[in-house]
């Protein structure tokens, strides 16, 4: 069989490639992208495809980029493909998301796909992988612990934003590909920085796959078959527990998931984990927690107390509450300030909450704790006051044993998690706290024998 005809095996049994389609292609001048883009150039007319090549310059090698250009652009040209090139700044990308080169070059260059394929019109985005792309990323993942999903490894096609991100290549050898080459005559060029032991699929590629070799001189059909029963059973897996997962799911946003709590706490650990990873995959402002988040999730589901919380990269927060568990990476609540003038009520709008003041010529009686309600002295306190969120400096007087204190010192021993303390209400008179709505008042303004006027202050609602 020739790699024409093994190659359209693979677009056949994964359904790459339908009549019509519009193929963009990524070229870097290598021996792989090279030989993908002249086998799409083959079977052009046999699927009446449209042909784009985009060459992708990321900044790393301006003395060989301009050359690796005009050869990439010469080689789409032979092959009938409207040719573009690209410009990324990795460097600066993985200086400022704190990535390695590798990762931030490959985010930037899949970036680059979408935009153009939406520009152009491709509905598909043709990619060199090969099976021993396949076997380098097996052993990569391997060697920083990847599970079973990782292990998957390279998938032959991926759906994006209603796009295939197809890998014809993928069951072929570079082996196979160079020899192709030669007997066609084709030159390519070769990547400096693929010879340097300076990157982990490198040395793998260099120094691990030769000896693997020697043991089992067969080792990319072997790890295309392991990886194909892996991305098989993960399916099924995948499938199983997205169809559990919306069954517990209470509420989900772009920001933020809340899942049923009771069936998490007796869930086996094996499906949390892959329940709480597919719940990450499905909300956008909680992706990029890794396996050590979920376990720390994990540990906080099955033996945190109500109120425990964990606080993430990027802003991410998981609270276990008394019913449901809750992944957000919505910001705290912060409250604006606003007048209040009584009698009179004001809506808190960052929170939903209403605070409602009255005026009484008696004291109105019991019912009034501090908390969800307080009397106070109106002849003290004014009948103009302000509504805010915590400000440094903060100080007042909690009614209750142990005199004044910082409101920091008092959220504190409260234990007040930190992304709340913002979203709770602060009634104040000018400079002085009165109330701190929902939780205690300030002894020098509650109501006492002499008072003449008695204002309550009282807040529904979160």
């Amino acid at each position: 069989m020739n790699i024409l005809e093994q190659v359209l095996q693979t677009i056949r049994k994964y359904s790459m490639l339908r009549e019509g389609d519009s193929v963009l292609a990524g070229l870097s001048g290598g021996a792989d992208s090279v030989c993908l883009l002249k086998i799409l150039h083959a079977l052009r007319e046999q699927y009446n495809i449209g042909l784009h090549a985009v060459y992708v310059d990321h900044g790393l090698r301006p003395d060989e980029t301009p050359a690796e250009i005009e050869f990439a652009g010469r080689m789409a040209g032979e092959c009938r493909a409207e040719f573009h090139t690209e410009k990324i700044d990795v460097s600066s990308y993985a200086k400022k998301e704190r990535l390695g080169k590798q990762e931030a070059a490959r985010t930037l260059r899949y970036d680059v796909y979408e935009r153009l394929a939406d520009r152009l019109g491709a509905n598909k985005i043709a990619l060199g992988h090969t099976a021993d792309d396949q076997t380098e990323t097996f052993f990569m993942r391997l060697v920083r612990g990847g599970g079973r999903r990782g292990l998957s490894g390279i998938p032959p096609v991926r759906k994006i934003k209603g796009k295939s991100i197809i890998r014809p290549l993928i069951e072929t050898t570079r082996q196979e590909i160079e020899r192709f080459l030669a007997e066609t005559g084709t030159n390519f060029i070769t990547d400096s920085s693929n010879l340097k032991n300076n990157y982990t699929r490198n040395k793998i590629r260099h120094d691990l796959i030769p000896v693997l070799k020697e043991l089992n001189p067969n080792l990319n059909g072997t790890i295309l078959r392991t990886t194909r029963i892996l991305a098989e059973e993960e399916r099924f897996f995948e499938s199983a527990v997205l169809k559990g997962l919306m069954r517990l799911l209470r509420e989900k946003t772009d920001e933020e998931a809340e899942l049923f709590l009771v069936p998490l706490e007796t869930m086996d650990t094996v499906l949390l984990r892959r329940t709480l990873r597919k719940m990450i995959e499905l909300v956008r402002g909680i992706r990029g927690l890794d396996f050590k988040h979920v376990e720390d999730m994990i540990t906080l589901i099955k033996k945190g107390k109500p109120g425990d919380r964990l606080y993430l990269p990027g802003g991410v927060r998981a609270v276990k509450k008394y019913s449901t568990f809750l992944i957000t990476s919505r910001p705290p609540a912060r409250i604006e300030p606003c007048g209040l003038d009584c009698p009179g009520s004001v809506a808190v709008a960052a929170t939903g909450a209403v605070i409602t003041a009255s005026v009484h010529e008696k004291n109105p009686g019991r019912g009034a704790d501090g908390g969800r309600s307080a009397i106070l002295d109106a002849e003290k306190t004014g009948l103009s006051l302000t509504v805010r969120g915590r400000k440094n400096g903060d100080y007042f007087h909690p009614s209750g044993p142990g005199g004044g204190k910082k409101l920091q010192d008092f959220f504190v021993d409260e234990k007040v998690p930190r992304d709340e303390r913002d979203g709770i209400p602060i009634v104040a008179s000018g400079d002085e706290i009165v109330w701190v709505a929902g939780m205690r008042a300030d002894e020098r303004f509650i109501a006492g024998p002499d008072t003449k006027r008695f204002l309550v202050l009282t807040i529904r609602g979160k």
